[in-house]
């Protein structure tokens, strides 16, 4: 791991990771309380703008980051595992150097999230808020009937490894963002552009070998590692990551809390922005 501790106020950089990989992280640069924030894939660090700008202007200091493949992050050959995920969380800590951080992580976020706090044993961490994340067992087998045939996944990976734009733009209107259901803020087609955009500077190898690793990776036994405050946000008509995997994420933390946004859609952090952002501003300080 680079020795180079990024010291930052409002701006962007590369944190280098402990193999090499450079990773773009974008730092509010304040003074309060640290968040660091994760995002879902297939997108990038900036979905979390708004919340980030939210945040920021009530004197917290906000990070944010591109998972390598996606965005503007190093697109290396490998590392799209968990383990490397939450290494690569624990060097965007160590760099920036933030203390008693809460982490927020979104989506497959909310993987990195509980692997980091069983894998690093939650150092450097205050609270943790998962926001319809995949953070406990997203494929269906015996043991797990709350979960997703595999099958679908398969559809995904070969539909992002074919004619991607085509599959990623439908994807994100009908599945992610879910027009077809009520929210706060109506789904507009400048939102599915703008998501499409983030999902378009991933690389293909990084966003096919993530399906795999959101699918197949079983985060229940590493529940119990999360002994700091809790949140659990989750949309009840969330598709890609069913209610009842929030639920199940929720009963699995000992004493977190979970907040149901009824009949909101997996993209909560933009359908439900205002609401989204509340509830991470009141839990933050709590």
């Amino acid at each position: 791991m680079s020795s180079h501790r990024a010291q930052s106020q409002g701006r962007t950089f590369k944190v280098v990771t402990r193999d090499g990989t450079g990773l773009f992280v974008k730092d509010t640069g304040g003074s309060g309380r640290a968040v660091v924030m994760t995002h879902a894939w297939p997108l990038n660090a900036d979905i979390w703008d708004y919340q980030a700008m939210q945040l920021s202007k009530a004197g917290l200091r906000v990070i944010t980051y591109d998972r390598r493949g996606f965005g503007r992050s190093d697109k290396p050959a490998g590392g799209y595992d968990f383990d490397t995920f939450a290494d690569d969380l624990a060097d965007v800590i160590e760099q920036t150097g933030v203390r008693d951080a809460t982490l927020v992580g979104y989506s497959m976020g909310g993987g990195e999230v509980v692997r980091y706090l069983a894998r690093h044993r939650g150092r450097h961490v205050a609270k943790a808020c998962l926001v319809g994340a995949a953070a406990h067992f997203l494929m269906k087998s015996e043991n797990n009937p709350i979960g997703i045939d595999g099958a679908v996944f398969e559809g995904i990976k070969q539909g992002v490894q074919g004619d991607r734009k085509a599959y990623l733009t439908g994807l994100l209107r009908d599945v992610f963002l879910d027009a077809r259901r009520p929210s706060t803020h109506s789904v507009t087609q400048e939102m599915v552009d703008s998501t499409l955009a983030m999902a378009m500077q991933a690389s293909v190898a990084a966003t096919a070998a993530c399906v795999d690793a959101f699918a197949k990776t079983d985060f229940r036994p590493e529940l119990a590692a999360v002994k700091v405050p809790a949140l659990v946000l989750h949309g009840t008509s969330d598709i890609p990551v069913p209610f009842a995997i929030g639920k199940a994420t929720a009963d699995g933390i000992a004493g977190s809390k979970l907040i149901e946004y009824r009949d909101a859609s997996h993209g909560i952090v933009l359908t439900e922005r205002d609401r989204v952002t509340r509830d991470l501003q009141a839990f933050i300080a709590s």
